[in-house]
């Protein structure tokens, strides 16, 4: 799977074994693929508009109104993605007060990891998990199963 994957989230991973989970996915998914992580400071469109994508990035905004997939449809999800050209994958993750609503207009879909409330530390682990299953459901690694 050729499609890259940019991580972009406000304010910075705090937790050191938080960080440390995220990096390791981090690792593990750029085996298949290109993998930007950006982190702004502020949440606002002056801070958005800096970020750096392919013209035909795709965003995706993780909000808890979004749409759910199981890990397979996840998986096939982003190999569509692929299919129509989208070279890059932006997702769009917010702290703790969410994100501005000028985020939302940036975004063409969103997606939700979860019903469940749970820290936006552990959200970005969870995401760059279920993003390296993704990758080896793709390529048939054995971790998926």
């Amino acid at each position: 799977m050729s499609l890259a994957i940019h991580f972009v989230f406000i304010g910075r991973t705090r937790r050191p074994e938080c960080r440390a989970l995220f990096e390791d996915y981090v690792g593990r998914i750029q085996r298949f693929t290109k993998v930007l992580v950006t982190e702004l400071r502020e949440p606002s469109d002056a801070a958005l508009a800096r970020v750096k994508t392919q013209a035909a990035a795709r965003w995706v905004l993780l909000d808890a109104g979004g749409r759910q997939y199981t890990s397979g449809e996840f998986a096939r999800w982003l190999g569509k993605l692929r299919d129509r050209g989208a070279g890059e994958v932006v997702f769009l993750c917010g702290n703790d007060v969410g994100f501005p609503d000028s985020f939302r207009g940036r975004s063409q879909e969103a997606i939700s990891l979860s019903t469940l409330t749970m820290p936006h530390e552990l959200t970005r682990v969870l995401l760059a998990e279920q993003l390296y299953r993704a990758f080896c459901i793709h390529s048939h690694h054995p971790y998926a199963k």
